[in-house]
């Protein structure tokens, strides 16, 4: 069966889960920077979310993967289940952001004073590392850039809901098989 055969490889799982990550980062950072597509407040949370849930998923996956590479096998299980939580967290965060823009703030003009935007304020992100963190656009601005014909934020929930999918495998599989 294949569900069962994804259960047995959860690091791999996870690894895969965070190198995904990345390239869609990567996406969207060439998207900015060749193609014009500029980032709204929201667009910016889904990044910020998007690196945490890379980190957590190339650390748990690696951690996991090692540990039952050389024979821990209920190491493995625990460190799957344990990073998991984390990973099924940020997914839904990262659900929550993505329906958000595209069902609620696409429709507004200006998104300044919205919780992405004063979290990203508060973090100090764009002063830290604009090129990657940098507002540049309205939420209705933003939802006019397109994908293969669908809105970035589209594609970042798809993104999400496969890591909470993911997460979920870990977290009520961990390593069997």
């Amino acid at each position: 069966m294949i569900s069962e055969g994804l259960m047995r490889h959860t690091p791999r799982l996870m690894v895969l889960l965070g190198l995904l990550c990345l390239a869609s980062l990567g996406v969207a950072l060439v998207a900015q920077y060749q193609f014009g597509v500029k980032p709204c407040p929201w667009c910016i949370l889904q990044r910020v979310l998007v690196m945490a849930l890379a980190a957590v998923a190339l650390v748990g996956g690696g951690l996991a993967w090692g540990l039952k590479k050389s024979g821990r096998l209920r190491g493995a299980q625990v460190a799957s289940r344990v990073l998991a939580v984390p990973v099924v967290l940020l997914a839904l965060a990262g659900v929550v952001a993505a329906t958000y823009q595209n069902a609620v703030a696409s429709d507004s003009a200006s998104c300044t004073m919205t919780v992405a935007d004063r979290l990203i304020a508060a973090t100090g992100l764009e002063d830290l590392w604009p090129a990657v963190f940098m507002i540049t656009a309205n939420c209705a601005e933003a939802h006019a850039y397109r994908l293969l014909s669908l809105p970035y934020e589209v594609w970042s929930g798809l993104l999400f809901a496969s890591a909470l999918g993911v997460g979920l495998i870990a977290l009520l599989r961990g390593n069997r098989g």
